[in-house]
């Protein structure tokens, strides 16, 4: 019998959570968009100056321990609000394991560290044709906002608008 184990991840973790960032790149029709490299994930979730963290699930029975998914999340801020809220960047679990709650046992850790941490919000994005997570996120009291889109600014055009800064 199986039993789920939720837990911090740690250096050692980085190689599962590049995999685990792949296979959902791969679920969300991106499969060649991931650029991440372990010693990006190394720096920015356990260097000096910490960018995320991640909450790794495990399936574990007496004599075996499988990485079945994880949350990786970051801290935002809202002016309008006046504190810090939570991003969930990416909540993933492998294929074989949907179905037995651990993607449910990951967000609402996720939304434990947001209430233990006064944070007034959780958020995060979910693609548009992706219905079996927007399900699951309407069942659990999530909301799509419907006015506000996001906007994203990179590559070459990120490097445009930074040189306007200097005229």
């Amino acid at each position: 019998m199986n039993s789920l184990n939720l837990r911090p991840a740690t250096p050692a973790d980085i190689p599962q959570i590049l995999a685990f960032i792949r296979d959902l790149a791969t679920y969300e029709r991106e499969p060649d968009a991931v650029h991440a490299t372990e010693a990006d994930l190394l720096r920015d979730g356990f260097g000096g100056t910490k960018r995320f963290d991640c909450i790794i699930a495990e399936l574990k029975s007496s004599d075996t321990t499988i990485p079945a998914g994880f949350a990786l999340y970051f801290y935002n801020y809202s002016t309008w609000r006046g504190h810090a809220g939570i991003y969930l960047e990416d909540l993933y679990v492998s294929p074989e394991h949907r179905g037995k709650g651990i993607g449910k046992a990951l967000l609402t850790r996720v939304a434990a560290i947001a209430v233990a941490e006064d944070c007034p919000r959780l958020e995060w994005s979910v693609l548009d044709w992706n219905q079996p997570s927007i399900d699951f996120y309407h069942q659990l009291g999530a909301v799509m906002k419907a006015q506000w889109k996001g906007m994203q600014v990179s590559g070459e055009a990120l490097s445009a608008l930074a040189a306007l800064a200097g005229q």
